[in-house]
């Protein structure tokens, strides 16, 4: 299988697709000023108690103060508190390594007993604000890298339980203890399996200065406020999925190429030479076939092998799919096996559905009825086998006798939604529109504009590959003529997120130039 990531870096939003055999598995979109991700770290202020909850609101400065557990303090909360005070003192920068660690809280305690509404405390992001709730908060900080989690406070170490060679096991806890500072826990990934000293001690060393960052800036801090951010979400990205089998790494942007580069040389020194600037005139989405399996994998409606199809319905935490076999025909086969084989190939891409969309929460799967129990055990090993390359902690039962597959699925961040239909570009919804053969007339007006007015004369212009096709056919095509007419240096591009009637208009640097409705009615 290979594995390709596509970068596309826009001035309002980052979008990160990762391809497996040229299909689209992963799609994240973030917006540049994106706030209150999973890891970033904040000085909040404790602004209410809630005792029959057991938990606190935290103000950290998003619209809804954040959600805080007693259980999600964290055991070696006392010694967090200790440290802040000796924080406080700006003279000097603490060592951790020479405090003394304080007594653990009781796991059966109350919250009242150790907050107070005022109190200013050390909190990370756990999970993302999701539609009306604020951010879920916990109090045990953590450091993640791509071969270990750093914890302060915490003086231990743990292996991950899927490096299953007890040597292995044996040589990682021994290592990493004996170059670990006093009051550090270290939780070791899968990713640290056989890897060298020097790496681990390389990646352990990068965690312990960003702790040691972080102290600097508490010092200065007033609550609320940021005071560690998460890595770049494309960087992020590459070290929770990163594996030798990544071919290429695509990026339209100089500054993230380099950041991409730069983490990879660290990593995998010997596949820095993956990434890839792209220069191409196509937008980078288009050009790897992105853009049109967005549009495709999105809709309420997802089809499949031979006419068979998924409709995927959304509530606040209940995902519901119901498996059809639309107009299937397989003679060859009868009502049973021709289920079953419908089945599976509905399993495929709903664990595909699942990563793509990153749905969490409860998932109900309703497929076609089965009546032998060897197609339904098979099912569910086959789904599982489906969902082992799934990053997100998940849960698989067994078919109930309704037919029904119950899958639960971690939720840390808002379900990617992307729209699949388009408004009208040219009525906006109002149902009327220009006659569309006027269109050149249109975008010609646009040129002259451009050109005369505002003396712009070199831009890109951004078209439905159907209108790019028809304006650029010929010898002597619309383009060439509107070229020589406006004395302008004019690039067209096909775009297949636009719409059959939509344009834009970029300028040589590729900012957008404003050109809106008003100016054509005018």
């Amino acid at each position: 299988m290979i594995s390709e990531l596509v970068v596309d870096v826009q001035p309002k939003e980052v979008t990160i697709a990762v391809l497996e055999d040229k299909k689209l598995v992963e799609l994240q979109q973030e917006a540049q000023d994106e706030s209150f991700a999973v890891g970033n770290i904040y000085l909040g202020r404790v602004k209410k108690l809630m005792p029959a909850l057991n938990a606190a609101f935290v103000d950290v400065g998003h619209k809804k103060d954040a959600f805080l557990h007693y259980l999600d303090l964290g055991v070696e909360f006392n010694s967090i508190t200790y440290f802040q005070k000796f924080v406080s003192d700006k003279k000097k920068i603490p060592q951790l390594q020479k405090m003394k660690l304080q007594r653990i809280i009781e796991k059966e305690g109350t919250i009242s007993d150790v907050l107070k509404v005022g109190q200013e405390i050390l909190v990370q992001i756990a999970k993302e604000p999701i539609s009306t709730k604020g951010p879920r908060l916990t109090a045990e900080i953590s450091f993640a890298g791509r071969f270990m989690v750093l914890i302060p406070f915490i003086d231990r170490v743990s292996v991950s339980q899927k490096i299953m060679s007890r040597e292995e096991r044996a040589r990682l806890r021994q290592l990493i203890q004996s170059i670990k500072p006093k009051n550090f826990g270290v939780i070791i990934r899968t990713n640290a399996e056989g890897k060298r000293v020097a790496e681990l001690d390389a990646e352990l060393k990068n965690l312990l200065k960003k702790w040691e960052d972080n102290i600097v800036k508490l010092q200065k801090a007033k609550a609320p406020s940021l005071i560690f951010e998460e890595t770049g979400r494309t960087v992020a990205l590459l070290r929770d999925i990163f594996n030798p089998s990544f071919e290429q790494i695509h990026v339209n942007d100089k500054n993230v190429t380099k950041e991409i580069s730069e983490y990879v040389s660290i990593i995998a020194p010997d596949k820095k030479n993956v990434v890839k600037p792209y220069n191409g005139a196509l937008p980078i989405l288009d050009n790897f076939g992105v853009t049109k399996q967005i549009k495709s994998l999105f809709g309420k409606t997802v089809t499949f092998k031979n006419g068979a199809y998924l409709i995927i319905e959304h509530t606040e935490a209940l995902h519901v799919i119901d498996v059809n076999s639309g107009n299937r025909n397989k003679s060859s086969l009868g009502q049973e096996d021709s289920a079953y084989m419908v089945n599976v190939a509905a399993a495929e891409e709903i664990a595909r559905q699942l990563r793509l969309r990153d749905m969490g929460g409860i998932i109900v799967v309703d497929f076609i009825d089965m009546n032998k129990g060897e197609h339904r055990n098979n099912l569910l090993t086959k789904m599982q086998e489906f969902m082992e390359k799934d990053r997100a902690r998940h849960n698989i039962l067994p078919l109930s006798k309704f037919g029904l597959m119950q899958i639960t699925r971690q939720r840390v961040r808002p379900e990617m939604e992307v729209a699949t239909s388009e408004i009208c570009p040219t009525c906006f919804g109002k149902g009327k529109i220009k006659s569309s053969i006027l269109f050149t007339d249109t975008l010609e007006g646009k040129i002259d504009y451009l050109a005369n007015k505002l003396k712009v004369k070199k831009f890109v212009l951004h078209i439905h590959p159907y209108v790019a096709a028809y304006i650029q056919q010929g010898l002597f095509s619309l383009k060439y003529k509107w070229k020589k007419k406006y004395s302008v240096g004019m690039k067209i591009v096909p775009n297949q997120k636009l719409g059959f009637l939509q344009y834009a208009f970029y300028d040589k640097d590729g900012n957008e130039i404003d050109l809106k409705e008003e100016i054509e009615m005018k």
